[in-house]
């Protein structure tokens, strides 16, 4: 018999106790999860070289010190992952500084823009207008921000953040048009919930081409499928992209003047990346996850405005 109809079957006879097993995942108290004070990966080794989450990254040094920088905890968690992966982009690229001007989609509770102000950079923090953010329920937990006062100011003093921060609604699927001449802007597991793989796709183009200098740097995060290149959730409220979708919005951007970074898949290297959490979600590890009957975890992509 296959996982499902188990389930099925001690749900219909034994409902609270597959509950309950649910819940606490006992299976889970089996897995190993190392140290990151214990196991270290050598600092002379290139930072975050690949473009999906991987157990690899958290032992890397520079993990530890741009989790600080945020006020994160060192988990393996690849919501964690995201931010460090745009706060590193953002600084390698050069794109964070007194004279540059920093544009977020879909905010919702980051620290982020507290980090990027710290360092002078004038941030537009958006979010969704309020009635998509009720009609998607992301009001109810912390993945909306309604207005400045909500957001986290992070190790700032208040006054200098709304100095340097300001707060505005923005619908994705429809960038105003007064967003323009960002010298960086960024997304961090968004544009996966804006109805289909094309409204995600035509976002990250719009992103690059109506909201930043030429030479201004875009870095988005999303929902990648690990399982299959073929079958893949197409729409609803969250899609999940396939490596073709990927690589053909790579070459989309490339054959517009863009520069965008290799799209690389890291290899595992710990049973942990072999570890996919199910519903309810749970962390560590949360690096790849049950999603839609398909296995996910995140992705990257930076893209430098050409033209």
């Amino acid at each position: 018999m296959k996982r499902e109809e188990i389930e099925s079957l001690v749900e219909e006879i034994f409902p609270s106790i597959l509950s309950r097993m649910k819940s606490a995942k006992p299976w889970k108290q089996n897995i190993f999860i190392p140290s990151m004070d214990v196991y270290r990966v050598d600092p002379s080794q290139p930072f975050m070289p690949y473009s999906t989450c991987s157990s690899r990254d958290f032992f890397h040094p520079d993990f530890k010190r741009i989790s600080g920088l945020i006020g994160i905890p060192e988990v393996f968690h690849r919501k964690y992952w995201e931010w460090v992966y745009v706060v590193h982009h953002a600084f390698r690229t050069g794109s964070v500084g007194p004279d540059k001007r920093g544009l977020v989609f879909g905010v919702g509770q980051e620290t982020l823009p507290a980090v990027f102000a710290s360092h002078g950079m004038r941030v537009t923090a958006t979010d969704a207008p309020f009635e998509i953010g009720v009609g998607t329920g992301w009001q109810s937990g912390n993945e909306y921000a309604q207005a400045l006062a909500a957001m986290p100011h992070g190790a700032m003093d208040r006054a200098d953040f709304e100095r340097l921060v300001e707060w505005r609604e923005c619908d994705m699927n429809a960038i105003d048009a007064s967003l323009v001449d960002y010298d960086f802007c960024w997304s961090s597991c968004c544009f996966e919930h804006l109805g289909d793989l094309q409204k995600g796709i035509d976002f990250v183009i719009n992103s690059v081409e109506k909201t930043l200098k030429v030479g201004g740097v875009a870095v988005h995060t999303t929902e990648f499928n690990l399982s299959s290149n073929e079958n893949t959730v197409t729409s609803g409220s969250t899609v999940i992209y396939r490596l073709r979708d990927i690589e053909a919005l790579v070459q989309t951007l490339r054959d517009r003047g863009h520069t965008v970074d290799p799209v690389l898949i890291a290899p595992d290297t710990l049973v942990i990346d072999g570890y996919v959490d199910t519903p309810p979600y749970s962390a560590p590890p949360h690096l790849k996850l049950a999603l839609e009957g398909h296995v996910s975890t995140s992705i990257g992509l930076v893209v430098r405005r050409g033209r």
